[in-house]
């Protein structure tokens, strides 16, 4: 796997850069896919390891990683990773951890000032913290100009209007109250729904059942084509077979729906997809399999 923290493409007149703050094992493979069996993941060791998988230790391999993207003059950031100082009991991964996002993004050549849109593909916290920075004892946003557009479905569920996501994780409240409360009392939050057009270029699309506001970012210039999926997929196995579902997703069935349909869509259209987590080179090629799905593009029309 690449050790490299910033990676480019260039798809059309889009840029990407692949903002890596940390790629490894991380739990095991079944933990993370419970629907998954030993065998999904045996039988598939030739794609799977080492990128996505370590055999040895049975332990699912993942990165947690952003995205720039620079399109029509502006500058998008997709998802914000975990933040600095936070609180997060409930999440030993997340809880009070230090890390240089921000460093990572300026050895980019982007700046918190240079940032036009954020995109929060979902509230989940390795997602939405670096949205906001410490200063003075208080949150503030981390990009003074951006704008940060926010599943209104999210937005709802993990906010105070249902209890912060019906009170079910200590987390889910602190998420918010750091992370998103302050980017609305700044008036940067945008809240959408359905479908967003961002530019001829980016259209964020809902993808709901990981959490009710889940989304995905389309991609389409000169031709080329790709879908950021957040956490639609968290290992490749969930390609292998759509329905099964990572132990994050709120709505299972909800999510194995978005899932193929996302994957059907990038199968017929040779979009590469793109999910938040993967590790390796952190996008892959889909086709459709039988009933299902394998990695590489079709074969030519």
């Amino acid at each position: 796997m690449t050790k490299e923290h910033v990676q480019r493409i260039v798809l059309g007149d889009v840029e990407v850069l692949r903002i890596t703050e940390w790629q490894g094992p991380f739990t095991a493979a079944r933990d993370l896919v419970p629907d998954s069996t030993a065998d999904m993941w045996r039988d598939n060791e030739d794609v799977l390891a080492p990128d996505h998988w370590d055999p040895a230790a049975d332990q699912a391999v993942g990165a947690l990683q952003s995205w720039v993207l620079r399109s029509g003059g502006r500058t998008v950031l997709v998802d914000t990773g975990v933040g600095n100082g936070r609180e997060r009991p409930g999440t030993p991964w997340f809880h009070r951890q230090e890390g240089d996002f921000l460093g990572l993004l300026a050895r980019a050549g982007v700046r918190p000032e240079d940032v036009d849109l954020v995109v929060n593909t979902h509230v989940h916290a390795d997602h939405v913290g670096w949205n906001t920075r410490a200063e003075e004892g208080a949150w503030v946003p981390s990009f003074p100009r951006a704008q940060y557009l926010i599943p209104a479905a999210d937005d709802f569920h993990f906010g105070p209007d249902n209890g912060y996501g019906q009170g079910r994780r200590v987390d889910d409240r602190l998420i918010y109250e750091d992370s998103i409360a302050p980017v609305h009392r700044a008036g940067q939050a945008v809240l959408w729904d359905g479908e967003h057009r961002i530019d001829e270029h980016l259209v964020l699309e809902s993808a709901p059942g990981h959490t009710p506001g889940s989304s995905v970012l389309r991609v389409a210039s000169g031709g080329e084509r790709a879908v950021f999926a957040g956490d639609l997929l968290h290992s490749p196995v969930q390609i292998l077979d759509p329905s099964c579902n990572s132990c994050f997703c709120l709505d299972p069935e909800r999510a194995a729906a978005s899932r193929r349909r996302i994957l059907e869509r990038a199968a017929e259209e040779r979009e590469l997809v793109v999910p938040a987590h993967f590790g390796g080179p952190g996008a892959v090629e889909v086709r459709r399999s039988g009933s299902g799905f394998a990695f590489g593009p079709r074969a030519a029309d």
